[in-house]
């Protein structure tokens, strides 16, 4: 392939992925303008016209704003690749670092800079306009500032020694170096999710054990019956930022760790609790997490094999707006440009990433239906599709392209048809 080829063959891919997101944007807040004025049926007994137009609202301002930043987002790209701001980015930080590993660090930094010049303010107006406007913003600027040093302080701590090994495997294990970055970061992955929850979390949220007694005694009555050991109940101050509720899972082996959020326990009553956290136990009990892993590790391992093969082809550089006047590049400028391009040409995978995911909670649902009552896990996700404003009329197109879950109506149906 030449260079010019694989230009025009990117600008197709930019173009194609461009459009595609957009229309499905548009075609869903259109369909939800059109359905804002009346409740579904299924939900009039549960959700009121001035929940259901609130939750209309605030998914069209979400994507509004969505909509708009894609299109920064698509300027950035073709600014930093056909652009040749990489070019830019490298040749400022070549003038400054002669070393090999402190200059890729520095590539990496000057692109991070880059990129948060362009989505901070979009972060800022997501947080502390829309998310204000709908009264779910319990953020201040100080604490908005607070996490923002805290993540840079752990990007620098875990990244830069990731990047730095990512280098010298790249510059020093031949033709298979993505094999051996791959089992590197696979290795890297599973540390973190085990490190994660006790390590990590804790810098932003305050984790307390589950001090409600009789729920307490419930929850570990389900746990048993479903066979599940967790090494802590515990309840985050997620009100702390935000006033959405949620609950999950994180860890593996004896460092799982069951968390509620305190908005979630304040809403719910304990047998909604439950049913929320059997459907929670489905996704262990069904292995959706490990097959999740594996299948993330594969597809990176294919990732990774692709990178090893476009690596040392001149034309992927010049295509995408980086010079090489007959040197090699910096394995950083390698990470960097493949990086940026693979989304556009991966953009077709995201409808198949849902169809797994919607798939999964069917059978969490199913399997939460078998452990505790289908009316109580009902009742809790009308709850929170009202207290979080979630849409009941999602476009449907739009929703299998990208929803991870199942839409209201549709979720509610299956539920009900398990009822006993």
């Amino acid at each position: 392939m030449t260079a010019p080829a694989f230009t025009l063959v990117f600008l197709l891919f930019v173009a194609l992925s461009f459009a595609f997101a957009s229309v499905l944007t548009l075609r869903h807040i259109a369909h939800i303008r059109a359905n804002r004025a009346a409740v579904p049926a299924e939900f009039a007994e549960s959700i009121t016209l001035k929940s259901h137009q609130k939750a209309a609202d605030y998914t069209i301002e979400k994507n509004r704003l969505g909509l708009i930043e894609s299109v920064f987002d698509l300027m950035l790209l073709l600014a930093l690749t056909l652009g040749g701001g990489m070019y830019l980015i490298h040749q400022i930080a070549a003038n400054w670092f002669s070393g090999p590993y402190a200059l890729g660090i520095a590539i990496f930094v000057g692109l991070m800079i880059v990129s948060s010049i362009v989505s901070t303010p979009f972060n800022l107006i997501r947080t502390f306009v829309i998310e204000q406007k709908f009264g779910f913003n319990k953020m201040t600027l100080k604490l908005y500032l607070i996490d923002a040093v805290k993540g840079l302080a752990l990007a620098a701590a875990i990244g830069v020694p990731l990047l730095l090994v990512t280098f010298w495997l790249m510059e020093k294990m031949g033709g298979l170096w993505w094999l051996y970055v791959w089992l590197v970061w696979l290795v890297f992955s599973l540390a973190m999710i085990v490190i994660y929850p006790t390590y990590i979390a804790p810098l932003f949220n305050k984790f307390s054990p589950l001090a409600d007694l009789s729920l307490k005694e419930r929850i570990e009555n389900l746990l048993t019956r479903c066979g599940f050991t967790a090494s802590g109940l515990f309840v985050m101050d997620g009100s702390k930022r935000s006033s959405h509720g949620n609950a999950y899972f994180t860890g593996l082996g004896k460092t799982k760790r069951i968390v509620f959020f305190d908005t979630l326990i304040s809403r719910l009553s304990p047998s909604e609790i439950e049913a929320v956290l059997a459907h929670e136990l489905g996704h262990f009990k069904r292995k959706h997490i490990t097959k999740m892993i594996i299948g993330q590790f594969a597809l990176t391992l294919v990732i990774l094999g692709l990178m090893g093969w476009v690596i040392d082809k001149p034309w992927f550089y010049d295509g995408l707006g980086f010079p090489l006047y007959g040197a090699a590049p910096h394995v950083a400028i390698s990470l960097a440009l493949f990086f940026l391009a693979l989304p556009v040409f991966t953009f077709w995978l995201t409808p198949l990433g849902s169809l797994i995911s919607r798939k999964h909670e069917f059978e969490a649902d199913t399997y939460a239906a078998q452990q505790t009552q289908a009316r109580d896990l009902i009742t809790a996700l009308v709850k929170l599709y009202r207290d979080n404003a979630s849409t009941l009329t999602p476009d449907p197109l739009h929703s299998a392209v990208y929803d991870s879950h199942p839409p209201a109506a549709i979720r509610i149906a299956h539920l009900k048809a398990m009822q006993t």
